[in-house]
């Protein structure tokens, strides 16, 4: 039995059906069908129930698909370390961020592309569960974003790189004119002010470590509006219709002379961010590099 024959009976495994089989894998259905044929043979049993064209695992044709999968995966994975020894840092890498995290990869990448101008970046944005799924699927192989990482998935799938926490900042109307002279606020003055939510299924969490903090300190935020990005709350704020309450990074991509950015001085309300990728899976040299890039503050 060989590498080849173990992707022909994956595909009938996944269609169910020798024809769509044989379509997936751009081949004609008899020689299909006969290497089914020489695997039971070689292996002295029978990996698919028939009943008419649909085929169905045996208890003995699970455990094939399970051990395949687990072999070609492996194989796969020598193939792309070998290719990195060879050809060192050149070709796409693919990562992905949360939307409040997207303001921390252009100087990083800025800063990679330098050194290594043959490495293009591929960049997907999403919530965990999506991202996580990326992952999985291996249509990227890091993962910018807020801790924790919440996905559909056990957590001991994940490593994680720590990056500097970061504090959350108020971010007011210029034309409020509240605070002229000063750069900083005390969380019971942001009682006293109209707020901006940015809420929706990507940011939910965020949202509720503001409200949890407000909580903390005795009082139910007076939130105003509700948006669903980043992008429409600075609008709003740069309009006078409210201030907002974001992680300090996230204001690195605004550049807004309309609008105000005080530190909270009062509390040590932070984000944890991180650097997530799948534990039990090579990474790629150009990843593992661009992750070292992260060290360098």
């Amino acid at each position: 039995m060989d590498v080849r024959q173990l992707n022909y009976f994956l595909a009938i495994a996944k269609e169910e059906q020798i024809t769509r089989a044989a379509q997936a894998l751009h081949m004609e259905q008899p020689p299909l069908s006969r290497q089914l044929k020489l695997m039971e043979e070689e292996l002295g049993v029978t990996l698919f129930d028939r009943n008419g064209k649909q085929m169905k695992l045996t208890q003995a044709g699970e455990v094939l698909q399970r051990r395949a999968e687990s072999l070609l995966h492996d194989l796969n994975e020598a193939v792309k370390e070998v290719k990195d020894i060879e050809n060192g840092l050149q070709g796409t890498l693919s990562v992905g961020s949360v939307f409040s995290c997207i303001s921390l990869l252009p100087l990083k990448i800025g800063e990679f592309r330098q050194r290594y101008p043959r490495v293009a970046f591929k960049i997907l944005e999403g919530d965990h569960v999506t991202l996580a799924e990326y992952l999985e699927h291996r249509n990227i192989e890091l993962v910018i974003t807020r801790l924790p990482f919440e996905s559909n998935y056990d957590s001991d799938k994940y490593a994680i790189k720590r990056l500097p926490s970061d504090p959350f900042v108020a971010v007011v109307p210029r034309q409020w004119n509240c605070f002229p002279l000063q750069n900083s606020i005390s969380m019971k003055e942001l009682a006293d002010l109209q707020l901006l939510a940015v809420k929706s299924d990507k940011t939910i969490r965020l949202h509720e470590k503001i409200v949890n903090e407000c909580r903390r300190f005795g009082f139910e935020p007076n939130m105003t509006c509700e948006c669903s990005s980043v992008a429409i709350t600075i609008a709003l704020v740069v309009a006078g219709i409210g201030a907002t309450i974001l992680p300090k990074s996230v204001m690195t991509s605004f550049r807004i002379p309309d609008i105000q950015i005080l530190d909270i001085y009062d509390t040590s309300f932070q984000s944890e961010v991180g650097i997530v990728w799948l534990q039990n899976r090579y990474l790629s040299k150009s990843a593992q590099t661009f992750i070292d890039i992260f060290d360098n503050v």
